[in-house]
């Protein structure tokens, strides 16, 4: 009993340091062509804040691995909204910071494709990509230095960054509980009436047919 409940300990801290390091890894890296377009569906809520960290490499076709990208080669990023308008669309170097605000809850596209096609000559790019969304998306450490904060006003002001987040959200999930309530309404008043539709087709098409028959016994009795 002892060396099981020792093994199950072991498993519940396995599992629990799993969930950590995959809670705290937001990075992802993906190979693109160079006419290739990638693009990514982010759910953000209105006035919010997004930074996209990312940084471009190259393969090598000698070593088989991937390289820094020279100066020349970039990457073309452009954001659309929920509401298929365009927030941000330029090209940037090879590495960097690309940051936006929403200004409209809901699902946002960034696409990333090459700036060029003849740098690199049909080799395969890997992008490095991480996507910091909220008070995620802010660098306390530059807000110390430029607003000369306290550690204690520092985590008054990450503390009210979280509670403005948090109810951001909010806001979004009851926009979003809204328009799917709407949109089961609708679907359900459609049903209704096409169901009624085919009820009344059917009355239709067998009230003639009784009139058709009572017609023709008619007919038939005359003769």
């Amino acid at each position: 009993m002892f060396v099981q409940s020792n093994n199950k300990a072991h498993y519940g801290l396995c599992l629990a340091l799993f969930l950590m390091i995959l809670n705290c890894s937001n990075g992802l890296y993906f190979h693109i062509g160079e006419t290739e377009r990638k693009c990514f569906i982010e759910d953000i809520p209105d006035e919010t804040n997004v930074i996209v960290n990312y940084k471009v490499e190259l393969y090598d076709p000698r070593s088989g691995g991937y390289m820094p990208s020279s100066p020349g080669i970039g990457m073309h990023v452009e954001v659309r909204d929920a509401d298929d308008k365009i927030l941000l669309s330029r090209v940037y170097s090879s590495e960097g910071k690309i940051s936006f605000t929403s200004h409209s809850h809901g699902e946002h596209v960034i696409c990333m494709y090459s700036n060029s096609t003849a740098w690199f000559s049909g080799s395969q790019l890997r992008v490095h990509l991480d996507i910091q969304v909220g008070e995620h998306a802010v660098n306390y450490g530059e807000v110390v230095q430029k607003e000369k904060l306290s550690e204690l006003q520092l985590r008054i002001r990450q503390l009210l960054d979280q509670i403005e987040q948090i109810t951001k959200e909010q806001n979004y999930q009851r926009f979003r509980e809204e328009r799917f309530r709407q949109t089961s309404e609708s679907t359900n008043s459609r049903v209704l009436w096409w169901s009624l539709t085919q009820t009344g087709v059917l009355l239709m098409m067998g009230a003639w047919q009784m009139r058709h028959l009572k017609s023709f016994f008619e007919a038939k009795k005359l003769v």
